[in-house]
């Protein structure tokens, strides 16, 4: 099926099953601990072997030696891979990163070996006795002494182009009447997720079967078959239960990698699972970035000059954090600039995690727009509004297919008393507590991509979707569920959902907030066509024909939907494709974020005491699912404005806090009272499905919104995340 012209009234829109806050399908598994994960499947393959990953010692340099013969004979040893044993390994397509470090090392921690055992205790004990003799040269780790060094990249598949320019910035911000020109850092960030990279492979012949955690399983398939040598078509991935990944499972990665070596090596089914310092310095990570963000807008506050300038760093051939993105298209101003600059830097790779590029942008913009609307002596959310567009700034010709931003200010100002708010800050108390309040806006794309499905009617009136779409915690069984129940008139206990098998039709998998959106959308093309095929076995015409209730209805005459396939089981197949719609119009979600937070007085201590979240996504599929998203993200956004931060080691060149103890995430007792508000809307442009995600909208612009209620608090800007109170030591009017 091929969605080329807005949609018009359609199944969906009866909204019975759709929009309704169902419980997520795989809760009670999840909940008993009867969901299998990566590592978990224990009857898929039996008497696996263990495999551990020895990671290099070195951030740059040269493997001179590995010497194996103590490890080789350790007790329970059945194989030691190299790169020596394999050859060179290419990179896939996704990251840039080498799986296998041989005879170059490029980053710290790069996997140097797989060391196989009986058990997992003797797999650890022989990599402790692997003798490995290195080179060590020189690297970059210091994103702030290789900025100088740092070049405007060639366009890449994402983030956008690296450089746009409209109008002459440069003139019209020198003549601004009123400007801004601020630095702003962000920090190494990682995902931080809670099941570690695991892989099981299997092999069976020159086929080769692997229990997984990635999010995207074409994508997966596809780089494991490259960096292999072996065809895609002999790959199966199956990743049915994910425990987070937030975009640090997108492909192949070393376990998955490593774990398919060490299986063909030993001969029997292998697991591996990373170790959590190995996954801070081995996978991807969110790269730091340097911010310029200057703005000159006329006395009443119209922008008339944008400019985002921003510098990251990454292993030769990795990408840019995208940090531009947001700047473009959330206000309008005549005169525009942004640039993505990229160093070399021999860290571990930085890669996407939730709202890559958007994220960090808008954690130094929308501080930027506080800043400035200080200098006007303007409210910030009037600033905001005054600056809205409902056409791309950079585009004028594209306008945005739905644009509530203003609404979403609105609606979140009057929830959240903002008119209470006293703009100077410092001013109001609570015992030592110094009160602050601030908002952010938010914008996150909402790309929407080719789906398949195939769905399944038995003689009993049971539908089964099978898509190789994933849930990573997401909701994505429910939401295809009830897709799938709406198109077909049943209810959601009358659906089962199969989703994580790459033998199952080719999904977008989860990632880049085009997953809900493009996998229920493909489910809907496929359960279109199942009605047809229902229709014609009953002897129907399908326009005439409707689903409700478990009935299939034509007329005066009636049949239980099991009806149709008493004979033998009907099968429908289909993808979801696209026209040009997406260029026709700018398809983004919005959003506002408002945060309240205490300073002590004394100790500068900051904690955050409550939070609002408006949510402009299109429909909306299931408001528990996407109240969960958001309110995930939410917290996600506190741990980037108040604690997360990867701390580098400049002359090893590592990741030093390189785990759950030492990289601070927020816990229970750092999160207030939530809010969310979702403003039920439709986008036609999108899909039959009128949806579009909501997963990394709920992030875009929390951190800034926080930075900004710390400055009401107390009065002190600080432009370097993460706000940590020695930042504020000695700068807070005590008075």
């Amino acid at each position: 099926m091929k969605f080329e012209t807005p949609a018009g009234i359609n199944p969906i829109d009866q909204q019975k099953v759709i929009g309704q806050p169902a419980s997520r399908l795989e809760g009670p598994l999840k909940t008993t601990g009867t969901a299998p994960y990566a590592y978990e499947y224990h009857q898929a393959a039996p008497n696996p072997a263990y495999g551990y990953v020895v990671g290099a010692a070195i951030a740059k340099g040269q493997i001179r030696r590995i010497d194996r013969r103590k490890a080789q004979a350790a007790p329970g040893v059945l194989a030691i891979v190299t790169a020596a044993d394999v050859g060179q390994l290419p990179p896939g397509k996704f990251y840039a990163d080498r799986l296998l470090a041989g005879p170059a090392v490029d980053h710290y921690h790069q996997a140097v070996a797989v060391v196989v055992a009986e058990t997992f205790e003797q797999a650890r004990a022989a990599a402790a006795l692997l003798k490995v003799t290195y080179t060590q040269t020189k690297g970059a780790f210091d994103l702030t002494a290789a900025k100088d060094t740092a070049i405007v990249p060639k366009q890449g598949e994402f983030g956008g182009a690296p450089q746009t320019k409209v109008g002459d910035f440069e003139g019209a911000f020198a003549a601004a009447p009123v400007q801004l020109d601020a630095t702003y850092t962000t920090p190494d960030q990682t995902h931080a997720m809670m099941e570690p990279h695991a892989t099981m492979a299997h092999w069976q012949g020159d086929k080769l079967t692997c229990w997984c955690s990635v999010q995207q399983l074409n994508w997966g398939a596809r780089d494991l078959g490259t960096i292999l040598g072996i065809p895609q078509e002999n790959i199966r991935l199956i990743s049915a239960y994910i425990g987070g990944g937030f975009g640090g499972k997108g492909t192949a990665l070393s376990d998955l990698v490593m774990a398919s070596l060490a299986a063909r090596a030993a001969g029997r089914p292998v697991k591996v699972a990373l170790t959590r310092p190995q996954i801070f310095n081995n996978t991807t990570h969110r790269p730091a970035t340097i911010q310029r963000i200057r703005l000159g807008a006329t006395p009443d506050g119209i922008l008339t000059a944008i400019g985002h300038e921003s510098w990251s760093g990454n292993l030769p051939g990795g990408r840019t954090e995208a940090a531009t993105a947001s700047t473009k298209l959330l206000y309008a101003g005549a005169n525009r600039f942004t640039e993505l600059r990229l160093a070399v830097l021999n860290l571990a790779e930085g890669n996407a995690m939730r709202a890559p590029g958007e994220a960090t942008g808008m954690m130094a913009l929308e501080i930027a727009m506080d800043e400035l609307a200080e200098k006007l002596h303007m409210d910030p959310i009037a600033l905001r509004i005054k600056n809205d567009t409902q056409v791309d700034p950079e585009k004028p010709e594209r306008p945005f297919s739905t644009r509530k931003l203003v609404e979403c200010l609105q609606t979140g100002a009057d929830r959240f008393g903002w008119s209470k708010r006293v703009a100077t800050p410092g001013s109001v108390r609570d015992g030592q507590w110094l009160i602050g309040v601030g908002v952010a806006a938010a914008i996150r794309g909402a790309p929407i991509t080719t789906s398949a499905a195939r769905v399944r009617l038995n003689r009993d009136g049971i539908v089964t979707v099978e898509t190789d779409m994933t849930d990573i915690g997401t909701g994505s069984y429910t939401i295809i569920g009830q897709t799938a129940a709406e198109m077909l008139g049943v209810g959601l206990d009358r659906v089962v959902v199969k989703l994580g098998d790459s033998a199952f039709p080719q999904s977008p998998g989860s990632g880049g907030q085009w997953g809900a959106a493009s996998s229920t959308s493909g489910v809907y093309a496929a359960c279109l066509k199942l009605r047809e095929a229902v229709a014609k076995a009953l002897g129907l015409n399908p326009a005439e024909t409707q689903f409700a209730n478990g009935q299939v209805l034509a007329g005066k005459r009636s049949y239980a939907l099991g009806d149709a396939a008493k004979a033998a089981e009907l099968v429908a197949e289909d993808t979801m494709t696209y026209g040009t719609l997406a260029k026709q119009y700018a398809q983004d979600t919005f959003g506002a974020h408002f945060v309240e937070v205490g300073v002590h007085r004394y100790t500068h201590e900051i904690r955050v005491r409550r939070m609002l979240a408006v949510c402009h996504a299109g429909r909306i599929l299931n408001p528990k699912t996407a109240r969960s998203q958001v309110i995930g993200a939410m917290t996600m956004g506190v741990g980037a404005a108040l604690l997360e931060e990867l701390v580098v080691d400049k002359q090893v060149g590592f990741f030093v806090n390189h785990d759950l103890a030492g990289y601070e995430v927020p816990v229970h007792a750092d999160i207030p009272h939530q809010e969310v508000i979702l403003l039920e809307d439709l986008d036609p442009t999108m899909s039959p499905m009128k949806a579009k995600g909501i997963g990394e909208l709920g992030l875009v612009g929390v951190a800034a919104a926080v930075a900004n209620a710390v400055y009401n608090a107390t009065g002190v800007r600080v432009r370097h995340y993460p706000i940590t109170l020695d930042k504020l030591l000695g700068k807070v009017n005590l008075t």
